[in-house]
């Protein structure tokens, strides 16, 4: 345990109460991870904790937990509680404190996470975490139909934590999500938002698929059981539309912005679907109809608008140039379309798609994917303009010519960038003050 964490331990149970570290912080010591935060649980009421120290913020007094402060560090200290009836799927009517650890450990969700240490005890775990642990197992603490009864949002939790250690579903908690997965409408956007993200950016992202043999994605994420119910009968693919993504999920590093890439870019297959006359499956114009429903599915489960505009322009250009032979003014291009930040995460979203088909042609498809990047580095290395803020000239110099700010400057600097886009040279201050001196003469 890190020295703060002790010291707290130690001065409250000083004073005779008892005190633990609990929670994920002991189950990621065992894993022999460094744990991100450290809760701690005790006996002592929230007014008791308080008085032992000098800093504390009432974080949540309702539900037991203050906030100790050492070196504007902050530790959660919460007391033994046994929570009330739960009426929302998700928070309990009231919260009851208790001088019981095995009772406050009993209401953890899982028991992986219903551990506590503490220098003196050692480790309490009443529930087999440490035997699950050994065992790779995720199980609910009790009745798995009571805790998601209790908080709908551990359904989710459980599958993201299966996903992140790499550990199985015991039979009767996956069981107990199969029944309560319709109860995930009872939670917040926000809340199940979190959970994907944490869910797709883990080792195995590809979990996803749980999700979707348990019933949980048909309900906050229905446009993926479509995309697991289309079929690919193409020499490209081997897989279902689903199955490809889940596959294409594992081949790309785990930043946000690219996994969601990832899991939306066929997205709009099912919409698009048509077979000719020999039952081959084609999917025209698919990436337009995935960027959309993209922005739509983002919009419903609460993200940002920059990843919302970052995860669509990906979805909509991963095919872009596909069968187009790399060339530099066609990059020039799509490097100012798509933006100069997220367009390296294009390659690492075409390669996953590339690798995820069958091997029809693999191997052409990674050459010519190669070449793309190979002048992109180009492209890079030359300092080449793709974009307005490196352009020789900005919106002030027009001013000083004598525009006015608004809509005609802006269409005089996009015409000036179309000139650099297309011939790199033409960035120079000279040749674009000259041409927009014509263009404001109506030469051009």
């Amino acid at each position: 345990m890190p020295e703060k964490v002790k010291y707290i331990i130690d001065r409250i149970t000083a004073a005779d109460f008892e005190a633990y570290a609990v929670g994920g912080c002991v189950r990621d010591s065992i894993l022999g991870r460094i744990p991100q935060d450290w809760d701690i649980t005790t006996s002592a009421r929230p007014e008791q904790v308080k008085a032992l120290f000098p800093r504390t913020i009432d974080t949540g007094l309702q539900h037991g937990t203050v906030t100790v402060l050492l070196e504007r560090e902050g530790f959660e200290v919460t007391t033994y509680r046994i929570d009330g009836k739960y009426e929302d799927s998700r928070h309990p009517t009231e919260v009851i404190f208790t001088p019981s650890l095995e009772e406050d450990l009993k209401r953890r969700d899982l028991t992986i996470n219903a551990m506590a240490y503490n220098d003196e005890k050692g480790l309490v775990d009443i529930y087999g975490g440490l035997e699950d642990i050994q065992a790779q197992i995720v199980r609910c603490v009790g009745n798995p139909l009571e805790r998601f009864e209790e908080d709908a949002l551990r359904i989710l939790r459980a599958i993201r934590f299966s996903a992140q250690l790499g550990y199985r579903i015991e039979e009767k908690t996956k069981d107990a999500i199969r029944q309560l997965a319709p109860s995930l409408k009872n939670i917040s956007a926000e809340r199940i938002q979190t959970e994907l993200i944490k869910l797709i950016t883990s080792p195995n992202p590809d979990y996803l698929r749980v999700a979707f043999d348990c019933g949980v994605t048909k309900v906050f994420l229905p446009e993926f059981d479509l995309a697991m119910e289309t079929e690919q009968n193409h020499p490209h693919h081997c897989y279902s539309v689903g199955e490809h993504t889940l596959h294409a999920l594992t081949e790309v590093e785990p930043d946000k912005v690219l996994r969601l890439a990832v899991l939306f870019h066929d997205i709009g297959k099912p919409a698009t679907l048509t077979k000719d006359e020999k039952e081959i499956t084609h999917f025209h114009g698919h990436a337009q109809v995935g960027a959309d429903i993209t922005k739509e599915v983002l919009r419903r489960l609460k993200f940002d608008n920059d990843t919302i505009s970052g995860v669509s322009k990906l979805v909509f250009y991963h095919d872009y140039g596909n069968d187009l032979k790399p060339d530099m003014r066609i990059l020039r291009r799509m490097v100012n379309k798509i933006g100069e930040d997220a367009f390296p995460g294009l390659f690492q979203v075409k390669r996953a798609d590339i690798l995820a088909q069958s091997n029809f042609l693999r191997q052409e498809k990674l050459a010519r994917l190669q070449q793309w990047q190979q002048l992109y580095q180009e492209l890079r290395e030359k300092g080449q303009c793709v974009s307005l803020k490196t352009m020789a000239v900005t919106g002030s110099d027009l001013i000083y010519l004598g525009m006015n700010p608004g809509r005609e400057l802006g269409e005089v600097l996009q015409k000036l960038l179309e000139l650099v886009l297309e011939e790199p040279e033409n960035n120079t201050r000279e040749f674009l003050l000259d041409q927009a001196k014509e263009m404001l003469s109506g030469t051009l």
